[in-house]
């Protein structure tokens, strides 16, 4: 098969209506749009309304936030850090943190920081310094003889009046 073989399904592409010539035609005249207005003018979208009725939208409840502070951490496995460093991209002698995992395209961008997650446990002795780290992954890590720290979040300066 080739590029220019290729074609659309049958009645995929629905044929273009010819209107405005002359009333006789049937859609002469107003083109089948009716009469003024503003759905007879092109450009027009009236997307959600309901004839004046309450919209569906309006009708149902609002629910929930969006919480502007939320941090967005990269997850990362143990088990993707062991294929790393078994491919010879991380360097288990020295610390693994957001820089290191950037270097080796463990990951694209640390965005808010690293959070480490369980998986496979680790054969070598690992260090790691992180944003976040989960429970099993600690565990699994410290298991092994490693260490993770967990950078704390900096404190607040205090304000200048108080």
């Amino acid at each position: 098969m080739k590029l220019n073989e290729l074609s659309d399904k049958p009645g995929a592409i629905k044929a273009r209506k010819r209107v405005g010539r002359g009333i006789g035609s049937g859609r002469g005249k107003t083109a089948g749009r009716g009469v003024k207005g503003q759905t007879s003018r092109t450009g027009v979208a009236i997307k959600g309304f309901e004839g004046g009725q309450m919209p569906l939208h309006r009708r149902l409840p609002k629910r929930g936030f969006t919480n502007i502070f939320r941090k967005d951490f990269v997850e990362v496995g143990l088990d993707r850090i062991a294929q790393a460093i078994e491919a010879g991209k991380l360097d288990a002698a020295k610390t693994i943190n957001a820089e290191a995992l950037v270097a080796a395209r463990v990951i694209k961008t640390p965005k808010d920081g690293v959070r480490l997650l369980g998986g496979a446990a680790p054969k070598a002795k690992l260090s790691f310094d992180v944003a976040g780290a989960s429970r099993p992954a600690v565990a699994a890590v410290e298991k092994a003889g490693g260490t993770v720290t967990v950078a704390k979040k900096a404190a607040e300066p205090a304000e200048a009046g108080a």
